[in-house]
């Protein structure tokens, strides 16, 4: 009796291991949209469906902000450029040169960014502009090292989703290609993509700087220069997607209305598509917010997305696990 007893147990055991080995993505709970994400997957990677993709045309893109990792307090890349002008600042105080600069450095910002949107690209090009590529990223990744999230104590590269990055890896092992194209810096982004999420840098798209060529103690280099060259946001996205990949996603993921017209211009094309938006609704394990707020604010999506077959993602009822480190 005991040996059966035994064997039921091992079998037990054995098949419950299986299912979990089976399941894509354990940290989604299981339900209407984990069901709808799997069944459009296994629809578009299986030969005998009508709905088959092959796998060069099996492209899918996220945002960043609010979609692969937190936001809130602010997005996390204005914090490191209010850092930065701290740091430049502590070299060399000659730096801060107006009331804005003066502001960011001693970490005010509501005074630094009272002047709009002038006063953000004078801090972006204080801390962002005159350094080569490789310098920029330097500091990037010193500051990674270094800073922490004043809520969670977090490494800022370690407040991603858990089951966003599991969903990117499903993807990939399904032939997928995973792209970021996201309104935060193509070369901030880079640093750390490959790590966080498994895109290679390659497939970041992102807002950039005008850059130039220079030789520097005979050494070719790509400076970064104040002008901003691209904004990759909102209508912005699609031409991005246009012009740098070359084909129409079937698959797009975001948090806010600053991602509409990605999904829109996603979900338009011929065949299977899949529109998803991360709706943040978890107040205890996150933040909830949508319709009002500074950053990530969503309404349109929340409007019009159900009625255009987009999958709304709640934060609270869907995810079992938030960040890739913590719970």
């Amino acid at each position: 009796m005991m040996l059966k007893r035994l064997a039921i147990s091992i079998a037990a055991s054995a098949a419950f291991c299986t299912a979990a080995l089976a399941d894509p993505l354990p940290s989604w709970e299981d339900g209407d949209i984990k069901a709808r994400i799997v069944a459009f997957v296994d629809d578009v990677t299986d030969p005998a469906s009508q709905d088959y993709v092959p796998p060069e045309a099996r492209i899918a893109v996220f945002d960043n902000d609010g979609t692969l990792w937190g936001e809130q307090p602010v997005y996390f890349q204005l914090i490191f450029a209010f850092d930065e002008v701290a740091r430049r600042a502590g070299d060399d105080p000659s730096i801060l040169t107006s009331d804005t600069l003066k502001a960011a450095a001693a970490g005010d910002y509501q005074a630094a960014l009272a002047g709009g949107n002038t006063a953000l690209a004078e801090i972006v090009a204080a801390s962002h502009a005159g350094l080569s590529v490789e310098a920029f990223q330097n500091n990037v990744r010193a500051w990674l090292d270094t800073a922490r999230h004043p809520g969670t104590g977090l490494r800022y590269d370690h407040m991603t989703y858990q089951p966003m990055t599991e969903l990117l890896r499903y993807l990939r092992d399904e032939g997928f290609a995973t792209y970021i194209v996201s309104g935060g810096g193509v070369h901030f982004l880079r640093v750390f993509a490959e790590r966080a999420y498994g895109i290679v840098p390659e497939q970041v798209i992102g807002t950039s700087l005008a850059s130039s060529y220079h030789v520097e103690d005979g050494q070719p280099v790509i400076v970064k220069d104040p002008q901003v060259f691209f904004v990759d946001d909102k209508e912005g996205k699609p031409v991005a997607i246009d012009r740098i990949i070359g084909r129409r996603p079937i698959l797009a993921a975001g948090n806010s209305d600053g991602d509409f017209q990605m999904l829109e211009y996603t979900t338009a094309g011929h065949g299977a598509r899949l529109g998803l938006l991360v709706h943040h609704t978890d107040a205890t394990r996150e933040a909830a917010y949508d319709r009002e707020g500074h950053v990530g604010v969503l309404k349109r999506g929340l409007d019009e997305g159900p009625g255009r077959g987009w999958l709304i993602v709640d934060m609270a009822k869907d995810w079992s696990r938030i960040y890739t480190e913590g719970k």
